[in-house]
């Protein structure tokens, strides 16, 4: 009875060691804060991959927005280095003016992960993005065949981009699309404008063609850009004379190629659930001492009224990632 007794006695205390044992290797999560610069559905897009892959890798996601206030950034980004976040996932403002707070952070031995838009330097582990140039030049390939088939060779070209908010980024799409609308002799640059909030767009798109009442294509280098140009168009009772080609894509902007009024033609999309992704697991990989690639650029994906069928399964895939 006593040999029992003491049996019993050591299995407890061994299974009691264990457990002590168990507790004491358990690791606090890792947290990363993600950092979008938008309330719009690709950065909400993008947050829903950062969740995606928070969740799957065991890692707690910290979620901010800048609301494209560079002071606003700063502040958060010395609010993580307070709280002694591991990694920042960020989509910086500017390549040079988010420097000097991303480096008080990366001196504090964090984790620097950039996507969407870059920043100078050596900060950042890993870079995940869109092929901004491409994004550009894809939809100015589509708008220089609808000039070729439908213009005879020769329009006149209203822009409409981002330069003062997010100026690297904006002025790589803007080259992207002249350099492919402008291998046509007969095309002109009539006007470029700042807008990338819908309302504003809506505004300014309104007072472009109120001005230039010849201006045969608008171009916008964003999602709010993009939606305001085609509101203004259809307010200025312009469609089927004025043709609208954006970038980014949304739920809105597929529904505006399927509407039968010939408005919005063509938009080249991101993959913004990807982008999400792959930076929170770049950031991840760091922190775990795994080799990452420096720089990946995602194609983008181009979306015609010609395609229907190709609008719908992207506008499905948008919704299943919404979820």
């Amino acid at each position: 009875m006593t040999r029992g007794i003491v049996l019993v006695a050591f299995i407890i205390g061994a299974l009691l060691l264990v457990g002590c044992s168990t507790k004491q290797k358990e690791q606090p999560k890792k947290r990363i804060a993600g950092i979008v610069f938008q309330e719009d559905q690709f950065f909400r897009l993008v947050l829903f991959g950062m969740r995606d892959a928070a969740g799957k890798n065991g890692v707690e996601l910290l979620e901010a927005n800048s609301a494209g206030k560079p002071d606003k950034e700063v502040g958060l980004i010395n609010t993580y280095i307070a709280n002694n976040v591991d990694a920042i996932v960020i989509s910086p403002l500017s390549a040079r003016a988010s420097v000097a707070a991303l480096t008080r952070a990366h001196e504090k031995g964090i984790t620097i992960v950039t996507y969407n838009t870059p920043v100078e330097g050596d900060l950042a582990a890993s870079f995940v993005e869109s092929d901004q140039v491409d994004l550009g030049a894809s939809t100015g390939r589509a708008a220089r065949a609808y000039i070729e088939h439908t213009l005879k060779g020769k329009a006149k070209i209203a822009i409409i981009s981002g330069k003062s908010q997010i100026p690297e980024q904006a002025m790589m799409r803007i080259n992207g699309f002249k350099d492919e609308v402008l291998k046509l002799p007969g095309v002109s640059i009539v006007s470029e404008q700042d807008a990338w909030l819908a309302e504003q767009a809506t505004k300014k798109v309104g007072d472009i063609l109120t001005a230039n009442p010849d201006v045969d294509i608008v171009w916008a280098a964003n999602e709010g850009g993009t939606v305001g140009a085609v509101m203004a168009v259809k307010n200025a009772g312009k469609a089927g004379k004025v043709a609208v080609f954006g970038t980014d894509i949304s739920e809105q902007l597929s529904n505006f190629l399927l509407d039968d009024d010939g408005v919005l033609q063509a938009i080249t999309g991101q993959r913004p659930f990807e982008i999400g992704s792959m930076a929170v697991e770049a950031a991840v990989k760091v922190l775990k001492g795994q080799p990452v690639e420096k720089k990946t650029s995602l194609p983008g994906v181009l979306l015609t009224r010609e395609k229907p069928d190709e609008i719908r399964t992207f506008r499905q895939r948008l919704k299943e990632l919404s979820r």
